[in-house]
């Protein structure tokens, strides 16, 4: 997947402006795709020349003027084509897999404070994306707004987020809790 299908995506719901389409990615696309907003911008600007995406100026009085963007029809189509395309495996890439794997050999102190920052971080990422998922919902049961609700592909996408987030938080804690007792003592197998 390339970032464009990501700007693409985000843009079918509303007209966002540069702008307002970074902080789309920092909230509601974060959780599966991560841009910076200077990527975000540079995109907007190839998927226009492209023809993927069209912009209009929007003339404020008090502030400057604004350019908002939409996709355009071959934009859908790209991203129908991309739709139908291959899904290719997903990989997990993470700085502190390789701190963890090394930290037999290097010492584990450092690597579990970074485990537990790491478990924190999560934990404020599946306060915000419940918060998420319940305005999104508004007050429908989960299932009903499955079912009915006008933006089941946010939803879903979310609630993806959400468990990775769940899962990597008990990881790092229960990482974190293994290399502390390692460093302490020993473990013993149970048997």
């Amino acid at each position: 997947m390339a970032l464009r299908h990501a700007v693409l995506a985000a843009l079918l719901d509303d007209e966002y402006s540069g702008y307002e389409l970074a902080k789309e990615f920092g909230v509601g696309v974060a959780n599966f795709w991560h841009a910076l907003p200077q990527q975000v911008y540079a995109e907007l600007a190839k998927l226009e020349k492209a023809g993927l995406v069209a912009g209009r100026e929007v003339v404020q009085e008090s502030r400057p003027n604004k350019r908002l963007f939409r996709v355009t029809e071959a934009g859908r189509a790209e991203l129908e084509a991309f739709a139908v395309a291959d899904v290719k495996t997903s990989v997990i890439r993470d700085d502190l897999l390789v701190k963890v794997q090394a930290s037999d050999s290097i010492g584990a102190g450092a690597v579990i404070a970074q485990l537990e920052e790491r478990a924190v971080a999560a934990e404020r990422k599946i306060e915000f994306l419940g918060k998420l998922l319940r305005n999104l919902r508004g007050d429908t049961a989960e299932e009903e707004y499955l079912r009915t609700g006008p933006r089941a592909g946010a939803y879903l996408t979310c609630l993806r987020g959400l468990a990775f987030e769940q899962g990597h938080r008990d990881w790092c804690l229960r990482a974190a809790s293994v290399l502390r007792l390692r460093e302490g003592g020993t473990i013993h197998a149970e048997g």
